[in-house]
């Protein structure tokens, strides 16, 4: 065992940035491309600012500090050379930039793909932009900064104050160290820097709607700025081969539909993508922007308690992850390392992943796309306070962002704006997460919105419930007991509590809060969570769900009890979430180690997990257990 675990160790070395290279190299943008860029991943110049008082300093000024980091790796990481993990107010980076000769004339478009949290770009020592959040992506034009051919210092800001419960955390420690399913934090650039070239009136986005029923694919653009006389050609391509075209006049939020006809729908089991081109040209038929991109035909919507992939009733065996890694906490130390961890789950037998309190780079949702893996976009919103003001000012435009930037991705199936955490008060609370529900389905009225994970649904598609209970009997009854499901009993102070998720308000509470008529899909997705058996309390602080699996045998047999309660009960429950992929620091409750390392006999596993997949059909039939 030893033996095999250290050769895959060795091996998951190999998806590690090599020595003197250039790291996360590739474009990290792939479904809105552009062949004229500049990777600013690398060295930079760095200085901790534990007091933030950089700015008194004139740090905006430098033209190199006295450390060095390795960018898009944040600085509590092993990769990024710095690996300090105790509390940062304050980080700086400084790098020279040279703007490409053949830019001239074009607009400067420096990009971020997530800085946490608040961070300020200077170039020369001049304020060039502001951005509040830790997650989502950001471009800023520096164009009236530079000039072409020229070099330029350039200098960014990150600041994070996780503590003051005004910024989202997800699984970030708020105490000093890592506990629990708390983790190593996370401060500053962790995820890639780039420039590109844009022409004045470019691309700035495109928003894709495929219809299946109509056999036609919709886009909606967007122009950083219109101009009379410009058109838009859009190519739709199948292996490289030209099946749909339009050329027509083009402003901002003008629609071109263009037919697919005989689409090849995406799928788990079938994940076509077809390729797009757009080309914006000028009066001239001078081409100005170009972008290639790609998408998948699909439909994804419920009915009833069931959700529908096509069209047709799918279930949904996913796991939970979390993307951490052990030299890179929230940053994959490769592309390849992101494609790995979608090919290990698939291999366990599942068919998606709730990305679990954390917004996944652009790279994931991409090999997601092409591999054929649903996903829950969710946001990192442990550790707001619902009632502040400014946490939820914070959090809109987060969550807006997060939102317009991976909605076009097929693999992404639902949104999870929330998790747990919002206790309910019974005005903040209920309005908050309204709000939220209605500004997702606004800019996206394609998906359905799990909209508080495990916890108090006030709007949503779809309900979900966490249970951790290890015996299945007791998760049986707990799920449906009396001949009803979720029928809630007095808890030790005797007080009875809706049957409304993982934090219940009493139900004496003057409000009226929904509970679950069965009318729409019910999943279970959080459970299991066994505890490995090497987990050791007292000597790691090892955490995890119930009494730790005495052996092997012990857990398949546990695993499949509690996975057997959920298909035979198919007809109430539409799918669950294990927790979870692999284990994360002191959390050992993972199918795979940390390191990725295979922890159990991976064909059992997978027998188990798709024991929905062979049976589900037959169980719809079943009467209620």
């Amino acid at each position: 065992m030893m033996k095999s675990r250290l050769i895959i160790v060795v091996a998951a070395l190999l998806f590690s940035t090599a020595i003197g290279a250039q790291p996360r190299a590739e474009y990290p943008r792939p479904q809105f491309e552009r062949a004229d860029w500049v990777n600013l991943n690398g060295e930079w110049s760095f200085a901790l600012d534990l007091s933030d008082s950089g700015r008194d300093r004139d740090f905006y000024n430098s033209k190199g500090f006295e450390q060095r980091i390795t960018v898009p790796f944040a600085p509590e990481s092993k990769l990024s050379g710095i690996g300090y993990t105790d509390f940062i107010n304050s980080v700086w980076y400084q790098r020279m930039i040279q703007i490409p000769s053949a830019w001239q004339g074009k607009r400067v478009k420096l990009n971020f793909g997530a800085v946490y949290y608040e961070s300020e770009v200077y170039i020369d020592g001049k304020f060039v932009a502001r951005h509040f959040g830790g997650s989502d992506s950001f471009s800023v034009d520096i164009t009236d900064f530079v000039k072409a051919g020229g070099m330029h210092s350039l200098v960014v800001s990150a600041k994070s104050d996780l503590r003051s419960r005004e910024q989202s955390a997800g699984k970030q420690s708020l105490r000093h160290g890592p506990f629990e399913c708390m983790y190593t934090r996370t401060t500053g650039i962790w995820q890639t820097v780039w420039m590109e070239a844009v022409a004045p009136c470019g691309l700035s986005r495109v928003k894709y709607t495929t219809d299946i029923d109509r056999n036609e694919v919709s886009f909606e653009v967007t122009l950083r700025r219109n101009r009379s006389g410009n058109t838009l050609t859009v190519n739709v391509m199948d292996g490289g081969k030209t099946i749909a075209s339009q050329t027509a006049p083009v402003a901002s939020g003008s629609v071109v539909t263009l037919p697919v006809k005989k689409a090849k729908l995406w799928s788990p089991e079938s994940p076509f993508l077809y390729d797009v081109e757009f080309l914006l040209k000028d009066a001239d038929g001078n081409t100005l922007d170009k972008v290639t991109s790609y998408f998948g035909m699909r439909k994804i919507h419920t009915e009833g308690n069931r959700i529908y992939l096509n069209n047709e009733p799918y279930y949904q065996r996913l796991v939970l992850d979390q993307g951490f890694y052990p030299d890179g906490i929230w940053t994959a130390p490769s592309d390849e390392a992101l494609k790995h961890d979608i090919e290990l789950s698939m291999a366990a037998g599942f068919n998606g992943a709730r990305l679990h309190q954390k917004v996944f780079e652009e790279r994931f949702y991409y090999w997601a796309d092409k591999l054929g893996y649903l996903t829950w976009g969710e946001a990192p919103s442990w550790g707001l306070d619902a009632n502040s003001p400014v946490a939820a000012r914070n959090f809109m435009s987060e969550w807006r962002n997060i939102v317009v930037r991976d909605m076009n991705h097929p693999s992404l199936v639902t949104w999870t704006p929330f998790n747990e955490e919002f206790w309910p008060d019974e005005t903040q609370y209920p309005r908050f997460v309204s709000d939220i529900y209605d500004m997702t389905k606004q800019l996206d009225p394609t998906r359905p919105i799990n909209t508080v994970s495990g916890g108090i649904h006030i709007k949503t598609d779809i309900w979900t419930e966490h249970h951790y209970e290890q015996n299945a009997e007791r998760l049986h009854d707990i799920i449906y007991n009396g001949g009803k499901m979720f029928v809630r009993k007095p808890d030790i102070q005797g007080r009875l509590r809706g049957n409304v998720g993982f934090n219940r308000p009493e139900l004496n509470s003057p409000y009226t809060f929904p509970t679950y008529e069965g009318d729409i899909p019910y999943i279970l997705d959080e459970f299991g969570g066994i505890k490995g058996m090497e987990a050791n309390p007292a000597k790691d602080g090892a955490w995890g769900y119930g009494d730790a699996a005495q052996t092997k045998e012990d857990f398949y047999k546990r695993l499949e009890s509690q996975v057997r309660v959920l298909i035979d009960m198919s007809d109430l429950i539409w799918g669950y979430c294990y927790t979870q992929l692999t284990d994360v620091e002191q959390e050992q409750n993972g199918i795979y180690y940390y390191d990725r390392s295979t922890k159990y006999d991976m064909d059992r596993v997978r027998a188990i997990f798709q024991m929905a997949l062979l049976e589900q059909p037959a169980a719809a039939d079943n009467k209620k257990k």
